[in-house]
């Protein structure tokens, strides 16, 4: 039998019959949780089987926790500066309930037993590591020796979200957007994409994901688009086991994986209007076609699930029966209360076929409890678990889990299970037989070379050339000959420094082109347009899907540069599927990306890469296909991809199509000839 890899720093090793063990408990002996020779499952119900009430109701909460390198004070840190032991208020508390513990990180460890984190920093993997490795020493210490597992949101794509920022930040390697990997429409290509960044990942210590989206867009004004695969349920399913398969393992969760959380189940993009759940205007998922869940929200989830996905994420939603054809297969009724705390929406999962754990989405105690608003947090609580909620996301309120606990409103029969689930994962990661790393190996492999040309190679695959009128593009070099270019962009106020960036960056590459920075006196501009509209966490009303002035475009600069050149090439970002009537005409061509590089936009343009990307989204025609009437009813409905809305359209036109007769639906995308 092959030796597996030990890492201790604080209990002993045991040696029995050549192999080596870690002696968690510090017994002398070799209990069967400490065992790698057995199964995950085998373990994890020894350890639980040990464990307190206190111990497992730990596991149950996750909470996100600053690092020492974001401490200020290096009083206030530990483990040569590497942990954050500053007192924080209960996190996601809506009462300010007293008597709560404020903690650091080493007490939250061992007093309040909690294993599992979010980290939320972007530092460089060395300082990643050596975080999570003075964690896992603390953890090493404790009675059983349960150790800590970090999870992350996604980190590999350019234009993620991210929660703040700073200049000490060192990005993993930057693939294009989610959907512009969809726009690929290469398994392979998003296979590499999942085993690179993987890599990253694992040399970083970083063991949990909070990713990829399942959700399939059928709303387009909802504003998280750009992190899902696009609107396809068949694409977004093939997609979702492919990155399943590439961060966890291919036969299931492996020794060195990464253990993915699906979400948001079981579909966040039956929206209301594009209103996310994250604000209360966004509260109600809603099915007005019959069928829809089945036909294009479920297949993504199945196919994860299928693919072994670790844990599944339920949206905050509540599934609206007033605005929902009824029954929607295969629920057969909707209780109203968010997916969290709704048992047969959780029991569904299980149907399917799921045998991991379910994490709530963040804040659903606090200020997204739909539905059960009316309830304590501690009922709140036993109703989420009760329901099928293993782990309760983000929050380090182990009292009110505890409270919940003692009240009898969960059972010790569940809290068992969730530790089992939770613990399993850990196991099959091989944390509690090594969870440490090297910090120079993270360094090492986060953003090197190879995997940069491999996410460049990306960049340019996920183009899509939409319009090309009287063969405008490309710009050859023998065309370009004695011509002049002028190159634009357009987004937020930062846009004069980024300007000035691009335009070097592009004059580095291209020393052959003649550029200028008078559209006056230009023979083609280039504009690239970067839109925005609409805010993570609060309503801002209906989504503004125009490309304007209120969308960072100063729509009227560009009618002037269109007036003043013989021919106009636009390069346009797209996060979500936005109005193209106000600059498209202007356009003698049109590329777009999807968080994807703009340099790589300007290899297709001038012809050093031939276009092979293709929609991951459907167009809308104009402002009236997508309006909304004074009963809060939309002209295309909101649970139906684009590319099918006009099967229930009565004859009503959806597409849009452009001055050359192309139509904009998923899955166009022009070449050169």
């Amino acid at each position: 039998m092959e030796q597996v890899m030990i890492g201790a720093r604080v209990k002993p090793v045991l040696e029995l019959d050549g192999l080596r063990f870690r002696d968690l408990n510090g017994n002398g002996v070799l209990d069967p949780y400490e065992d790698w020779r057995l199964s995950a499952a085998e373990r994890a119900a020894d350890l639980v089987s040990r464990m307190t009430p206190e111990e497992k109701i730990g596991l149950m909460v996750i909470s996100s926790r600053t690092m020492g390198i974001s401490q200020p004070d290096p009083e206030l840190t530990s483990h040569d500066g590497a942990l954050d032991e500053q007192y924080h208020r209960i996190k996601n508390d809506p009462h300010n309930t007293a008597g709560l513990p404020y903690e650091g990180t080493t007490q939250q460890i061992t007093e309040l037993h909690m294993r599992h984190f979010i980290m939320r920093e972007t530092p460089r993997g060395s300082l990643i590591a050596a975080w999570i490795n003075a964690m896992n020493e603390v953890a090493e210490g404790t009675r059983l020796g349960v150790p800590v597992l970090v999870a992350a949101n996604s980190k590999n794509e350019l234009g993620g979200f991210k929660l703040g920022s700073t200049p000490n930040d060192q990005d993993f390697t930057q693939w294009p957007g989610t959907l512009g990997l969809a726009a690929t429409g290469d398994l392979d290509l998003i296979a590499d994409f999942a085993a690179k960044s993987r890599a990253e990942w694992v040399a970083s210590g970083l063991r949990k994901g909070y990713m990829y989206m399942a959700d399939t867009v059928t709303d387009p004004r909802w504003f998280r688009s750009n992190g899902t695969f696009g609107e396809d349920p068949n694409f977004n399913a093939a997609a979702i086991a492919t990155v399943v398969r590439g961060f966890q393992g291919e036969h299931g969760l492996e020794r060195d994986g990464v253990a993915l959380t699906t979400k948001h189940f079981p579909g966040g993009g039956a929206r209301e209007n594009g209103f996310d759940p994250h604000y209360a205007e966004g509260r109600f998922n809603v099915y007005p076609t019959p069928g829809s869940l089945q036909k294009y929200h479920l297949p993504p989830f199945q196919s994860a699930i299928d693919a072994g996905t670790s844990s599944v994420m339920p949206y905050y939603a509540i599934p609206s029966a007033e605005q929902s054809a009824m029954p929607q297969p295969p629920l057969t009724e909707f209780e109203p209360v968010g997916f969290a705390f709704n048992k047969e929406v959780l029991d569904l999962l299980s149907t399917m076929g799921h045998r991991g754990y379910v994490n709530s989405d963040s804040g659903i105690l606090s200020k997204m409890a739909w539905g059960v608003a009316e309830l304590s947090v501690p009922e709140r609580v036993g109703k989420a678990v009760m329901a099928g909620t293993d782990m309760i996301a983000d929050t380090n309120d182990v009292g009110s889990i505890r409270e919940a606990y003692v009240r009898g409103l969960f059972s010790s029969e569940r809290l068992d299970e969730a530790a089992r689930r939770l613990t399993e994962e850990m196991f099959a990661l091989g944390l509690f037989d090594n969870p440490y790393v090297d910090p120079e190996q993270a360094d090492a492999v986060v953003a090197n070379d190879r995997f940069a040309e491999a996410a460049w190679a990306a960049h340019l695959k996920s183009v899509v050339l939409m319009k090309n009128h009287d063969g405008t593009l490309p710009l050859r070099r023998d065309w370009l000959a004695g011509k002049r270019v002028y190159v634009e962009l357009f987004e937020s106020d930062l846009r004069v420094a980024k300007l000035d960036g691009l335009r070097a960056d592009l004059a580095a590459a291209h020393p052959d082109i003649s550029f200028t920075t008078d559209y006056g006196n230009a023979d083609v501009a280039v504009v690239f347009l970067n839109p925005f509209t609409g805010d993570y966490f609060q309503s801002t009303g209906l989504l503004d899907l125009e490309i304007h002035e209120a969308t960072n475009i100063n729509l009227a600069k560009i009618k002037q540069i269109r007036a003043a050149v013989p021919q106009l090439v636009i390069g346009l970002n797209v996060i979500l599927p936005w109005l193209l009537g106000n600059v498209e005409p202007l356009a003698d061509g049109l590329v777009a990306g999807f968080d994807t590089r703009t340099e790589a936009l300007f290899e297709v343009i001038v012809g050093n890469v031939a276009p092979s990307g293709r929609l991951p989204l459907t167009f809308p025609r104009d402002s009236d296909a997508i309006a909304v009437d004074e009963s809060g009813i939309c002209a295309s409905p909101n649970d139906v991809p684009g590319y099918d809305k006009e099967t229930y359209m009565e004859g009503r036109p959806y597409v849009y199509v452009d001055s050359d007769g192309n139509n904009y639906r998923l899955g166009h995308g022009l070449s050169y000839r």
